[in-house]
């Protein structure tokens, strides 16, 4: 069977033979002419259209697309040479790019139903299986039913809200205290990412994973999420044929990713397994993600049997996938602005001793020794920490690339014709920085543009903001995203001033979600507060 199986996919390789061949040859010229010549100007080619400019700029890939929209358009309709799969007829599949908010709004909300993320995206991105972010129709709306189901109930919130603060009290704040105490360099990216791994997973499992206490060593599994994301992405970049074929010799990016994928295959199935053991044998009282799925009218009936294993994986690694890397990310870009901008950390500051002091004159038993640390009820109401939150993912969206295909002809609001089978490609990294769309302050940071006249939260600008998608899709753990970073972004201003080293570059990495290039190292010195 084995050997029948090799040798289907040899014949079916051999049919694409002079395409592997000429994609391959394509692809590693463009690069070598990458390392010795980078174009000033962007230059749409006969045949091979922007992909040598692309590859020239794959290490600046988010502001190649501002340097694309600003050169040659906001919305514009090409092809991608050698991308052909088993999904296109033929060598070159249509694209669309656009970094127009009408065009998004329509895509995701006016006529959602064209637009699906389609089988494409489901192969490229197997790494998340069939879980919520990935499937459409249906499927999609049966998992999403009951994750909206689960994350709006009050209890699974004040869950949530209490793993995320009993964290930031018991392993976070200790952390940078010790560093602040050594006066020691710390990299922020590596400590918010790791908090919101040790968030998510014990969010999604009942358990801590520990990787973010003192003494805390290496995590396989986290690693194995990073190694397969990493992947993933160059999987958006190279050739279809070509990743396809690194993948059948198991070589490269592929052999990485299939190693990532075993990893966290075998973890998810140990935590299912202890799960099942612990309900079957009365252990009922747990409020996890995995618990309460497990419990379910849906999935109860065969908890003991092994068929919903793949959709119990399926959906605890999207959240997990889903809750790490966003999170972790808004945190790092939130406190380089607020490195760089010193009046929204003094305004920030300053609502929080509001807080504070209002809190301690109503607690007349208030413990103030060692580091404070807010709850979320604290943070109901502080206007300025959610503009500068906002700000901050307009700016430096988690992920600032996202993509979809049609099914159907279309006509967007600008006027572009769609065609059916288009792979469509829309930047909110590049949206952010339009001066058509936010002013000619569009780069600045300035959380002001998000409070009206009367010093409130303004909902003006939410037509153009898509962090958290429009529409059917709009993100289910949206307030759970915003419960994690504030109860860790509240505490860590008002205990520590955060210091970007001298000379250290902060700049966008390419990769799915927006991760820095070199990491954000900083030097922490403790507040001193007079109660």
């Amino acid at each position: 069977m084995d050997f029948l199986y090799v040798l289907s996919l040899f014949f079916h390789f051999k049919k694409l033979w002079p395409e592997l061949l000429l994609a391959c040859f394509s692809f590693f010229a463009i690069r070598w002419y990458v390392n010795h010549k980078r174009n000033v100007f962007i230059t749409r080619y006969p045949i091979l259209d922007l992909l040598p400019s692309l590859l020239q700029n794959l290490d600046r890939v988010h502001d190649w697309t501002v340097d694309v929209s600003n050169f040659l358009g906001c919305t514009l309709v090409g092809s991608l040479p050698f991308y052909r799969s088993q999904f296109y007829r033929y060598g070159s599949v249509d694209i669309l790019y656009t970094c127009n908010p009408r065009n998004v709004e329509y895509m995701v909300k006016t006529n959602f139903s064209n637009y699906p993320k389609g089988v494409e995206f489901l192969e490229v991105f197997n790494l998340i299986g069939n879980g919520i972010f990935n499937v459409d129709f249906e499927p999609w709306h049966a998992q999403r039913r009951m994750a909206h189901s689960l994350l709006t109930s009050k209890e699974f919130r004040n869950y949530i809200s209490n793993v995320n603060q009993n964290l930031v009290q018991n392993a976070l704040l200790p952390l940078l205290t010790l560093s602040a105490k050594k006066s020691s360099v710390v990299d922020l990216e590596n400590v918010f990412l790791r908090y919101a791994f040790d968030s998510i997973f014990t969010v999604i499992f009942g358990k801590s994973s520990n990787c973010l206490s003192l003494n805390g060593k290496s995590n396989a599994f986290e690693k194995a999420i990073d190694d397969g994301t990493e992947a993933t992405f160059f999987r958006n970049i190279m050739p279809a044929p070509l990743w396809k074929l690194m993948r059948f010799l198991r070589v490269g990016t592929e052999k990485q990713l299939a190693e990532a994928q075993e990893t966290i295959d075998f973890h998810l199935s140990q935590y299912i397994s202890t799960k099942r053991d612990e309900l079957l044998n009365g252990n009922n009282d747990q409020k996890d993600l995995l618990a309460t799925y497990m419990k379910s009218e849906a999935l109860k009936d065969s908890l003991s049997s092994d068929k919903n294993d793949k959709f119990l994986k399926d959906t605890a690694f999207s959240f997990l996938f889903a809750g790490r890397d966003t999170s972790g990310t808004s945190l790092t870009w939130f406190f380089w602005l607020i490195a760089k901008t010193p009046r929204v950390e003094e305004k920030i500051l300053e609502e929080l001793n509001s807080v504070f002091t209002k809190k301690r004159n109503c607690e007349n038993n208030l413990n103030v020794q060692g580091p404070w640390v807010f709850d979320s009820e604290d943070l109901k109401g502080l206007v300025y920490l959610h503009a500068a939150l906002c700000e901050t993912l307009r700016l430096y969206p988690p992920i600032p690339l996202n993509r979809k295909s049609s099914l159907n002809k279309d006509v967007l609001p600008d006027g572009t014709v769609v065609k059916p089978r288009t792979l469509i490609l829309f930047s909110m990294y590049a949206m952010a920085r339009m001066e058509w769309v936010w002013g000619k302050d569009c780069s600045e940071f300035k959380p002001e543009r998000w409070i009206d006249a009367d010093g409130k939260l303004s909902h003006e600008n939410m037509s153009k903001f898509f962090v958290f998608n429009r529409g059917p899709r709009t993100c289910v753990g949206k307030d759970m995203a915003f419960t994690q970073i504030k109860l860790a972004a509240a505490a860590v201003i008002f205990n520590f001033h955060v210091e970007v080293v001298e000379g250290h570059e902060v700049v966008p990495k390419p990769s799915l979600a927006l991760h820095t290039k070199n990491g954000l190292l900083v030097k922490l010195k403790e507040r001193v507060h007079v109660y």
